[in-house]
């Protein structure tokens, strides 16, 4: 063993260890192993930061930008809100939001996909009346089995690509990895649709520690040209159920309407009074094309600059709103932002949203012009809540995102574009109209993701050169000495899934797929079908909270201990093995 395979091993062993302790992010633990190799002479200077600009490190980015603009333009709210039903069983529910899950994981990066359905889990389990953690851990597992099924749905797959193009000469394709991934995808599907949901534990009086929304009474108006004018108010209750909000009642020629209201035909400029949080409200509003209250006013702002975003404020003792209203303190014409609610502990406000007095304690959503909330929050003497990351979906401009969306992956699939270059031209119109304002255009990226991966490229590459990567294939082979081709696939398999069940699944992945290749040309055959296995076992971490981020996502709103992933994670992983193995060695033969 030479002096850089010694040191390279010691500073991948290092850094395996520290992110198994977990002291230190795991970004801070990659860039310092960078730093001393550089400085130790076993990555060259010139190579030092050549993983930042590795396709692998690009097309993360970028995917995690366009899935923002895919939830922010509501294209995925066509899905969610006419599917998902509260009166659906446990085991009917968790098989449609699985494969709600795992179709979107497919097409986007699954830990968005898993961020955008898991508030509507919590939502239907609250409706519902149990507890989401018997959903969540199944919607986290599909979400992470349907990402297998493309190039963009998962990490492991993008680097695999992207090491085969260095190694071989020519990447994966966008749909390379679907009679693999596929097949796995399916068959855990199946499992935790069916039996794998049962085999998490069941605590007595279990209950979400999902944090708390503050239900706001709120106004929306029905716009000069909506389609819901003749309709009755009765015709609404069941969107409204599937968005979580309650129609209180109709406000027409400024005063409301009590009894006979659900009879009401609307008429165009009727204001709807409803009890939702913001996330709800905002879906209500997309699904029927509503306007807020002031909807000249929302317009004004949207074509002022970058557009409106909504805060939530809480209204201290020493708040000019004091005894006072909106209205009357000019906040629309002196702030140019909208009062949309108000939430007061649950007690009953009977006028005007822009009427009502404000109160000490009283918690307001507001819309206002992008990046002027601290601004308003101070003039008001009030104090923001803790960022939720809320936002305006910009469902006008939905078809457009899906339009967009669905031509770079064509382009891609067929070799017309670069894949690289078909989602960055996705992210320039997508920012050009809007749907991504350029204000959060960085906001999206997951700058440690990109750290540890820029990082590990380059750490890779050095262990590869150094002859690190055969080494391990010489072991591993030598371990499988005499054993058939499925057997030595299986055993990369186990020992690959091993570690992304403790380690980040990108750095698993890093230094797993060139021992792969080296094992290959060891023994003489194709490193497709190991190229494969180990896409596969990186990205099927079940085991732990630690493995996959989705996993790590759902620990607190679903109330788990670090011990009960492996009760339906274990299973699920022999049945990924157990179905993985021959349909590599059929589509992917040696």
């Amino acid at each position: 063993m030479s002096t850089d395979q010694i040191i390279l091993f010691s500073l991948f062993g290092a850094v395996f260890g520290l992110l198994l302790w977990g002291r230190f992010r795991y970004d801070i633990v990659a860039f310092t192993a960078l730093m001393i190799a550089v400085v130790l002479g076993v990555v060259p200077s010139a190579d030092a930061f050549s993983g930042f600009g590795h396709p692998a490190t690009l097309v993360v980015a970028l995917v995690l930008v366009v899935s923002a603009g895919l939830v922010r333009s509501g294209a995925v709210f066509l899905i969610t809100r006419t599917l998902v039903d509260a009166s659906r069983s446990l085991g009917a529910h968790i098989a449609l939001v699985g494969a709600i899950g795992g179709v979107l994981s497919a097409f986007m990066n699954n830990v968005a996909a898993l961020a955008l359905l898991m508030p509507v889990d919590i939502q239907t389990a609250r409706k519902a009346g149990r507890s989401p953690g018997l959903s969540l851990m199944p919607l986290s597992f599909a979400t992470i089995l349907g990402g297998m099924v493309t190039l963009i749905g998962t990490p492991p797959n993008i680097i695999i690509a992207s090491i085969r193009q260095d190694s071989l000469g020519e990447p994966f394709g966008m749909f390379d990895f679907a009679p693999v991934g596929g097949v796995a995808a399916i068959a855990g599907l199946l499992f935790v649709a069916l039996v794998g949901w049962r085999l998490i534990p069941a605590r007595e009086d279990e209950k979400s520690v999902a944090e708390e929304v503050s239900q706001y009474i709120a106004e929306l108006t029905v716009p000069e040209d909506s389609k819901l004018i003749g309709e009755r108010l009765g015709t609404l209750e069941e969107d409204a159920e599937k968005a979580d909000v309650a129609i209180i009642g109709l406000i027409r020629d400024g005063k409301r309407r009590y009894g006979r209201a659900r009879g009401s035909a609307l008429q165009a400029g009727d204001t709807l009074v409803l009890e939702a949080t913001p996330d709800a409200l905002d879906e209500f509003r997309a699904a029927l094309s509503l306007a807020v209250a002031e909807a000249d006013r929302e317009d004004k702002l949207k074509a002022a600059g970058e557009g409106v975003e909504i805060i939530e404020v809480v209204v201290t003792d020493q708040s000019r709103l004091i005894g006072r209203t909106a209205q009357a303190v000019g906040l629309n014409w002196r702030q140019s932002t909208i009062l949309m609610g108000i939430s007061r502990g649950g007690k009953k406000i009977t006028k005007q949203i822009r009427k009502t007095e404000i109160r000490a304690g009283d918690i307001l959503l507001l819309l206002v012009p992008r990046d002027t909330g601290a601004d308003v929050t101070q003039w008001l003497g009030a104090l923001p809540l803790a960022e939720r990351g809320l936002a305006v979906t910009a469902d006008e401009k939905v078809w457009l995102a899906i339009g967009l969306f669905v031509g770079a992956v064509i382009a891609a699939s067929v070799g017309l574009l670069y894949l690289p270059v078909a989602l960055g031209l996705v992210v320039v119109a997508f920012v050009l109209s809007k749907i991504v304002p350029l204000s959060e255009l960085y906001t999206h990226i997951e700058w440690p993701v990109i750290v540890l991966l820029g990082s590990m490229i380059p750490l890779g590459a050095a262990l590869e050169s150094s002859g690190g990567t055969e080494l391990i294939a010489g072991w591993l082979v030598a371990l499988t000495q005499g054993m058939p081709a499925w057997a030595v696939l299986t055993v990369l398999m186990v020992v690959t899934m091993s570690l992304s069940d403790v380690l980040n699944n990108t750095a698993t992945t890093i230094v797993a797929a060139p021992v792969g290749i080296q094992m290959a040309q060891t023994l003489g055959v194709s490193p497709d079908p190991f190229l494969m296995a180990v896409a596969v076992a990186a990205s099927a971490a079940f085991l732990t909270p630690i493995g996959h981020k989705n996993n790590t996502l759902i620990l607190g709103p679903g109330g788990y201990e670090f011990g009960d992933y492996w009760r339906m994670g274990l299973p699920l992983e022999i049945i990924v093995v157990a179905v993985s193995i021959p349909a590599i060695l059929v589509f992917w033969p040696l």
